[in-house]
C-alpha cells in the first residue's frame, strides 16, 4: 500500500433510534482487492449486508467500527455524538488517512487528514459504502445481543427505531438503560412514569 493514495470512507448507522449507541466505521480499501456489490447498507437486504461484512473485513486495507453510547447522544446531541463515533473510527484504523470522505453535509472537527462530506456518498464511493455496510451491520448485532439483556422492548425486531411496537413496549415498561432519555418519545414515556408512580 506503499505510495498509493488511502481514502478513508466513513458512514454511521443508528441517528435516529430511540435507543442504542450511534455507530461508525472508518475503511480503507485496497485497490488491488475490489469488493463486488458494494452500495449503501440500506439498498440491499440484511442477509447481503451480513454476507459482504467478512468480505469487507479480509478484503480492506484498514478498518474500524466505533459507538457512542446513549448517555453519550443525551450528553452533547446526535449530532456531536455522531461525530464522536466518526473520530474513534478513523483512529482507530491505526493510521493516518491521506483523505477522509464522509458521507452527509457536514464534518466533524479536528479530523486528521483533509475531508471532503459527500451527499448520499454511501452510493457514490466504495469505501463509504463499505463502512456503511460495517457500521450497519455491527450496530444490528449489537442491538440483537441488547434483546436478550433488556428483553421486552423488541430490539432484535426495530434494532431501537421507533415503531408502534417500540411504543407501546415504552408505555408498558418504561426505558431502559439503553434508552435515549434527550429523545422525545422515550422524554414522554418517563415523565408519564413519574406521573403514573
Amino acid at each position: 500500500m506503499t505510495n498509493i493514495e488511502l481514502i478513508c470512507g466513513v458512514d454511521e448507522a443508528g441517528r435516529g433510534p430511540w435507543a442504542g449507541p450511534v455507530t461508525a466505521a472508518a475503511v480503507i480499501l485496497d485497490p488491488a482487492r475490489p469488493i463486488p456489490g458494494l452500495t449503501d447498507s440500506k439498498k440491499i437486504s440484511e442477509k447481503k449486508r451480513f454476507a459482504l461484512e467478512p468480505e469487507i473485513k479480509a478484503n480492506a486495507a484498514y478498518w474500524c467500527v466505533a459507538h457512542a453510547e446513549a448517555s453519550e447522544i443525551d450528553a452533547v446531541n446526535i449530532r456531536e455524538a455522531t461525530f464522536l463515533a466518526m473520530q474513534r473510527a478513523i483512529a482507530g484504523l491505526g493510521m493516518t488517512p491521506t483523505r477522509i470522505l464522509i458521507d452527509g453535509n457536514a464534518l466533524p472537527k479536528d479530523l486528521p487528514a483533509p475531508a471532503d462530506a459527500i451527499i448520499k456518498g454511501d452510493l457514490k464511493e466504495p469505501a463509504i459504502s463499505a463502512a456503511s455496510i460495517l457500521a450497519k451491520t455491527e450496530r444490528d448485532r449489537l442491538m440483537q445481543a441488547y434483546c436478550e439483556t433488556h428483553p421486552g422492548y423488541g430490539f432484535s425486531g426495530h434494532k431501537g427505531y421507533g415503531t408502534a411496537a417500540h411504543a407501546e413496549a415504552l408505555r408498558t415498561l418504561g426505558p431502559c438503560p439503553i434508552h435515549r432519555t434527550s429523545f422525545a418519545p422515550v422524554r414522554k414515556a418517563m415523565l408519564s412514569e413519574t406521573l403514573t408512580n
